[in-house]
């Protein structure tokens, strides 16, 4: 049964060695990740899913120990999802921000596992493997990892789009709410149109979270690079 949720953005600029002396403009959104987690050790969890967009590759589950690495953004930081061998395939880098977050705050309630899922995956079959993953009697803790549209400015990663303002709103207001049905309505298609790679996660939370009867807190809500960042707190 799902206890407790946490919604962060994943930028590699949320890691201050990659976004250099720019770290300081995301210092609210790490403080409050930083509390959306310590929400999550305190829900006395026995399990935590880290899940987060791997790309158009496919589902992917990370067991505990596998290590993801920031190379490929210029520094040198490496992370590993808890205790254990670090396995064949390295974690994809919405996986590895999640873990240097969870390492970032000293995470020790629970054993961490993670799942990439893909862009494309529909919104019912991302709800379906949230309620299989709350399906069990153990104390699941869910950290979903994705950012909201890319088209807030006319600098952003996906150029402007009119649409994105208001996609955002209703997101950070679902997240806000915990407002399962509203996540689940999201419209996968504009989502991809406006390079919203956190939807799938939020259907599966929203999925998970169907029956858990668990009210929300929006923490962080912003788009300093035309990104829309959001942090939410589920209990």
């Amino acid at each position: 049964m799902l206890v407790a949720a946490a919604v962060c953005p994943c930028p590699p600029l949320l890691v201050p060695e990659v976004a250099g002396g720019a770290a300081p403009e995301l210092d609210d959104a790490r403080a409050a990740c930083t509390d959306a987690v310590g929400v999550l050790a305190a829900s006395r969890p026995d399990r935590l899913v880290l899940v987060g967009p791997a790309g158009p590759a496919g589902l992917g589950a990370f067991p505990a120990g596998a290590r993801g690495s920031l190379r490929g953004f210029g520094v040198d930081v490496a992370a590993r999802l808890g205790e254990g061998e670090p396995g064949e395939r390295e974690l994809p880098p919405s996986l590895t921000i999640g873990a240097w977050l969870l390492e970032r705050t000293g995470w020790r309630a629970a054993p961490v596992e993670g799942l990439g899922i893909a862009g494309p995956l529909d919104g019912q079959r991302a709800a379906d493997l949230g309620r299989d993953l709350a399906a069990g009697t153990d104390r699941l803790a869910l950290l979903v990892m994705g950012d909201g549209s890319a088209c807030r400015s006319p600098r952003a990663p996906g150029a402007f789009d009119e649409r994105a303002a208001a996609f955002d709103a209703a997101v950070a207001r679902a997240l806000g709410d915990a407002n399962t049905a509203a996540l689940a309505m999201l419209d996968a298609r504009l989502a991809e149109e406006l390079h919203a790679a956190g939807r799938p996660g939020w259907q599966l939370l929203a999925g998970a979270a169907e029956e858990a009867g668990l009210g929300g807190r929006l923490l962080y809500d912003s788009a300093p690079y035309g990104v829309g960042y959001f942090v939410a707190s589920w209990s």
